[in-house]
């Protein structure tokens, strides 16, 4: 079986940096955004609040579901998405342990 360079990082980085990733576009935080404010939103009401087309939106809702940060059910022809909280806390809990290692006194 071939490595990846990722293989030789932990299981948590990999997840820390794919979660990252996804955090990566604008879009994406303000597609979050829109969830956190909706409680649960049909993509089409994504569609409405961002500045973009229905396919672009859709592709950054793969993203962020890909990612796990967001859950989405099929209901007929509308796809309802809603946030993921088991992931989003899992999310703060890296980025807090992250940054509370960057914050070493003594550093230039």
């Amino acid at each position: 079986m071939a490595r990846t360079k990722q293989d030789q990082f932990s299981a948590e980085l990999v997840q820390l940096a794919a979660w990252a990733k996804a955090l990566g576009h604008p879009a994406r935080v303000a597609i979050l955004q829109v969830l956190a404010a909706r409680q649960m939103c049909v993509c089409g009401e994504i569609v409405d609040e961002l500045p973009l087309a229905q396919a672009t939106v859709s592709q950054h809702l793969r993203a962020l579901k890909d990612a796990g940060l967001i859950q989405g059910t099929i209901d007929g022809p509308a796809v309802c998405y809603c946030l993921a909280p088991d992931t989003l806390a899992a999310l703060r809990r890296a980025f807090e342990a992250l940054f509370d290692g960057l914050q070493r006194p003594g550093c230039c």
